[in-house]
Parts: C-alpha cells; sequence; structure tokens
C-alpha cells in the first residue's frame, strides 16, 4: 500500500502514438488535479473550516464555487497542488483524502476519500497484497472506459458537487475549532519534498461511511467516499 504523506495546515501539503498518449494523460491529469483543488475548497467551506467570510464566489463546471480569500490557506493549497500536479503527471497518486480535525480534542471528525484509478498504458499492476490493503477502494479497473466530451465530464464533476453540498443535510454539526489535513497517496518511488512527511491514514473511529458518486476521463476515475463519526 502506498504511504500517505501529509502536510497539515491550521489558521494561526519514442513514439509520437506514446507522445499523444502522454499529452492525453496530462491532460486527464489537469482535469483531476483542478476537482481535488475546488473540493478541497468547498469542503472547507461547505463544512465551515473556516468561517464564510474567508471565501470568495468564482463560476466553475457551471456551478458557482467558494473558494478561500485567505491568504495563509490560499498559499497552502497552492503549495499542496503543486506537488500533486507532479504527483499527478507521473501516474504516481492513488488517494487523496481530506481530514478534519476537532482542534479542542485532537479527534478525526471527518475523512473525505478520492480514490483514483488509472486506466490503460497507465495503470500500475498491484499485488494482492496492495489490493488487500485498500480495503476503501473502488474495484481496480485498468480499461479505459468509452470517450466523453468535456460536456460529460464536467456533469459528472457538478454532481460530486452538488452532492458535496448537499452533504451538510446527514453530516453531524461539527463542534468547536477544527483544522484540516490533506493526504497523498503516493507511490513508494516518488521524490517527496523536506516538508512533506509519512503520516497514518487518520481513519474515523466508528465511524460511518457514504459512497458519493464518481466521474472520469479517458485516463483516470475518480470515485468518492466521505466517513464521519457520529454525534454523541
Amino acid at each position: 500500500m502506498s504511504q500517505p504523506k501529509t502536510s497539515s495546515k491550521s489558521k494561526s501539503s519514442k513514439s509520437d502514438a506514446s507522445k499523444v498518449h502522454k499529452l492525453a494523460l496530462k491532460g486527464s491529469s489537469k482535469v483531476v488535479n483542478e476537482f481535488f483543488e475546488y473540493c478541497i475548497n468547498t469542503i472547507l467551506f461547505q463544512r465551515g473550516v473556516y468561517p464564510a467570510e474567508d471565501f470568495t464566489a468564482v463560476k466553475k463546471y457551471g456551478l458557482t464555487m467558494m473558494v478561500t480569500a485567505d491568504d495563509q490557506v490560499k498559499a497552502y493549497i497552492k503549495k499542496i497542488m503543486g506537488q500533486l500536479k507532479e504527483w499527478m503527471y507521473g501516474s504516481k497518486i492513488s488517494k487523496l483524502v481530506v481530514v478534519i480535525t476537532s482542534k479542542e480534542t485532537g479527534e478525526h471528525v471527518e475523512r473525505w476519500q478520492f480514490d483514483v484509478q488509472i486506466f490503460g498504458k497507465n495503470a500500475k499492476t498491484k499485488s494482492s497484497k496492495q489490493a488487500a490493503d485498500q480495503e476503501n477502494s473502488a474495484p481496480d479497473a485498468t480499461e479505459a472506459p468509452e470517450e466523453k466530451t468535456e460536456t460529460e465530464i464536467q456533469a459528472e464533476i457538478q454532481s460530486i458537487f452538488r452532492q458535496i453540498t448537499a452533504s451538510v443535510t446527514f453530516l453531524p454539526m461539527l463542534d468547536g475549532n477544527c483544522t484540516f489535513n490533506v493526504l497523498v497517496y503516493a507511490d513508494a518511488d516518488s521524490e517527496v519534498p523536506l516538508e512533506w512527511g509519512d503520516s497514518d491514514a487518520k481513519e474515523i473511529k466508528n465511524g460511518e461511511k457514504v459512497q458519493l458518486r464518481s466521474f472520469s476521463t479517458s485516463n483516470h476515475r475518480v470515485d468518492t467516499l466521505v466517513s464521519y463519526r457520529l454525534a454523541d
């Protein structure tokens, strides 16, 4: 199982054919990378990790999205996305996880997991042990789906963001001040910057899990799962 890397933040991480294929993968990686950036912002806004006045509205995916306007948080997310971009282009990523933690108790109260599958030539073969370790991951699928238009991909992404927004109807209210961590499951041979360290999985103890929608491109599939602690 790839080791999760984390960086935490509180307010006060040959042939012409192959060239064409790499370009397609790069374009798909950019779509996934942007999706993750907006997911982090949306989760922080919808779950009230930071005050609503710290966010500004932008148009993306045909929706009004809220992104942080706080300089510290923006810089932190930018740093994460810069490293994630390198790992995505190198097909080194299997999961991205956003964990919300109570500042008072240090308990992990919510965990948003995004499983990444890579199709076709770029899919890495996994050992049976690695496959068994990824108990929360969707089943492997190395065969690429049918080609989709940008409009079709955007519609799938829209559905996920609508689900994240609607999740406030079933997720328990977050009490007190919270902070967040971003975990990235990168291949063992990935180059890791000094500021990124190994981390445990930060699972929710005795948590409930809800599988949300997925989206796919010709090169990637992303599945979404939220785990949360039941209210006392």
